[in-house]
């Protein structure tokens, strides 16, 4: 059985609710009374000199010298609703073209669209889809010496970003999983000899 809503707004005012009945959720922490974080018991503003921690994110505390935060987001025009809120990291360091093609191999055998050894389905509704290929990462970083940066990619297999190398020495190429702020044209070097 459904229960009727009393409708306060018309036995009380609306500021006069208590916190409990007010639906603002804008100002979710700053009224509530025994809340750690009330508006009494705030710390005061930080100033340059002091020794708390400043959120770097946080356009309103902080300083003019830190840096802007590590990614930026593309918004959209809401053609669709869909795309209204959507929001993509800005990756435009990310090579445009196909993968190095050497350090490929073709993604076949390893799913058989359900199949059993015999042939027969035994999983329904698997097959088929768009040809895949796998890239070949060097975990091991077995040869030494200084390695440049060719070209940051995005690997569809992962969800980290991958980083093709060519050794300077002899111009091996090889795909190593990017680090975080790698970029084209930067040198690595692995020190322990193979």
């Amino acid at each position: 059985m459904l229960l009727r809503r009393v409708c306060l707004r018309h036995i009380l005012p609306i500021r006069n609710l208590p916190y409990t009945f007010r639906r603002t959720y804008a100002e979710a922490l700053d009224h509530l009374p025994h809340s750690p974080l009330s508006a009494t018991n705030l710390p005061p503003p930080s100033s340059p000199d002091s020794s708390l921690p400043v959120n770097p994110y946080d356009s309103t505390t902080r300083p003019e010298d830190t840096p802007d935060p590590p990614f930026a987001l593309r918004s959209y025009k809401p053609r669709t609703p869909g795309v209204r809120h959507l929001r993509r990291p800005i990756n435009d360091h990310l090579h445009k073209g196909r993968a190095y093609l050497p350090l490929t191999f073709a993604r076949k055998g390893q799913h058989l669209g359900g199949r059993n050894n015999s042939g027969q389905i035994r999983v329904r509704h698997r097959g088929g889809g768009h040809k895949r290929r796998i890239r070949m990462i060097d975990f091991h970083r077995a040869t030494p010496g200084r390695h440049t940066v060719e070209r940051i990619e995005h690997d569809p297999g992962r969800s980290a970003h991958i980083a093709l190398l060519t050794h300077n020495e002899t111009g091996a190429k090889s795909y190593i999983v990017a680090a975080q702020g790698m970029r084209a044209g930067e040198t690595v070097e692995r020190f322990l000899a193979g």
